[in-house]
C-alpha cells in the first residue's frame, strides 16, 4: 500500500537521524509530578483490574480501610481522609451499604451527624482486600527491589505529609 504522497514528501524532507524520535512523553520526564502520576496510573490500573472480581473501586477500598481504623467517624471525616469534597462520600458510601460492608449510625449527642462503622461482611471482606492490594502494590512495584520500595514509600510520604 503505498503512503499518501504529503506524508512521502515529508518524509523525504526529514533528515535520517529524526527517524528515532523521543517518546511524545520526554518533555515531561525531568517533572516529579509527571513521574507520580504515571506511577500512580500503573499502580491503580493493577488495583482496579483485581478490585473489579470484587465490584469495587480503590477509593471504596480505601474508604473500608479507613472505617475500619476509625469506627464511627463522620462522613466529613472520611472525605478528608479520601482528600475529596463531602457530597461525593455519599454515592461512595451509599454503594458500602448497598453491598452490605458499611452502615451509618445515627448519632446520640447529634442527631443529624452519622458515624461509620464495617458491618461483618465488610470486615471480613477487607481482610481479603488488603491482600489483593498489597500484591497488586508489589505486583506493578516488581522493577524496585525491597530496599529501593522502601525509600520510594519514605520519599513519597516526605512529600504529602510536608
Amino acid at each position: 500500500m503505498a503512503k499518501p504522497s504529503n506524508l512521502a514528501d515529508a518524509s523525504q524532507a526529514l533528515p535520517d537521524h529524526a527517524e528515532v524520535r523521543a517518546p511524545l512523553d520526554s518533555a515531561l520526564d525531568e517533572l516529579i509530578g509527571y513521574a507520580m502520576r504515571r506511577a500512580q496510573l500503573k499502580l491503580f490500573q493493577n488495583l482496579i483490574g483485581r478490585l473489579s472480581d470484587h465490584d469495587l473501586r480503590p477509593a471504596q477500598f480505601s474508604a473500608l480501610a479507613i472505617i475500619e481504623q476509625n469506627p464511627g467517624l463522620m462522613q466529613a471525616d472520611l472525605a478528608r481522609a479520601l482528600a475529596i469534597e463531602p457530597p461525593q462520600v455519599v454515592p461512595l458510601l451509599n454503594k458500602l451499604e448497598s453491598r452490605a460492608l458499611a452502615v451509618r449510625v445515627r448519632c446520640k449527642p447529634d442527631k443529624r451527624s452519622y458515624g461509620i462503622f464495617l458491618s461483618k461482611t465488610g470486615e471480613t471482606l477487607l481482610k481479603e482486600l488488603k491482600e489483593i492490594a498489597a500484591q497488586s502494590d508489589l505486583d506493578a512495584t516488581a522493577a524496585l527491589d525491597g530496599q529501593e520500595r522502601e525509600e520510594l514509600l519514605r520519599l513519597l510520604r516526605k512529600v504529602y505529609q510536608d
